[in-house]
């Protein structure tokens, strides 16, 4: 049995080999937008948005390799009860600087693990992060600084980089809030003995 992980984001990868896993990434084809359509239709809350894709990016990639055991992971950022998305380009990047700035948001973090297709676990989180206050001159030089990396990511930022600049306060794992709640998730595979 092999461990994989549904995910394509470098930081994911680079978090769960630095904690000494031994794995195979395996992208997730999934179309995210398709997967939330319902659950949005039918009022799901941020948070639930974030486990429901974590379940789904792990269900579809352990359809293809039923053998193995399959982690998926997403993250949901919430601003005052509302979900933001991955910034289609500069612009909405800046759009999402400015709204964020000054205020507190949350990242909802969620990952599953899949076996045969079905779902053998599951766990989320919460981090609360506090932007400074940004003057718009200010964010036009951190996307200029940034580039293309700033569209990424929901909200513009990654806090691993240039974009901890951004922050006044942070309150939660540092794991979680970069999409991968790592203690939790070593604590589930040192129980189905994939790490020691």
């Amino acid at each position: 049995m092999a461990l994989l992980l549904a995910s394509a984001s470098r930081t994911r990868r680079d978090l769960l080999k630095n904690a000494g896993g031994d794995f195979e990434v395996v992208p997730s084809t999934l179309d995210e937008r398709a997967a939330e359509a319902p659950l949005l239709e039918a009022g799901a809350e941020p948070a639930d948005l974030a486990i429901a894709l974590a379940m789904a990016k792990a269900s579809e990639v352990s359809d293809r390799r039923p053998g193995d055991l399959v982690i998926g992971a997403d993250q949901v950022l919430e601003l005052d009860g509302e979900r933001l998305t991955k910034p289609a380009d500069m612009e909405a990047a800046r759009r999402q600087l400015l709204s964020l700035s000054g205020r507190t948001h949350q990242l909802h973090s969620a990952i599953a693990a899949a076996r045969g297709g079905e779902i053998v676990w599951q766990h989320s989180e919460t981090a609360s992060l506090t932007m400074r206050k940004l003057e718009p001159a200010f964010v036009g030089r951190y996307l200029a600084a940034v580039g293309p990396d700033a569209l990424t990511s929901v909200g513009a930022y990654q806090v691993e980089g240039r974009g901890i600049q951004l922050f006044e306060r942070i309150d939660g794992d540092h794991s979680t809030i970069l999409g991968l709640p790592l203690l939790p998730l070593l604590a589930f595979l040192r129980g189905e003995g994939v790490v020691e």
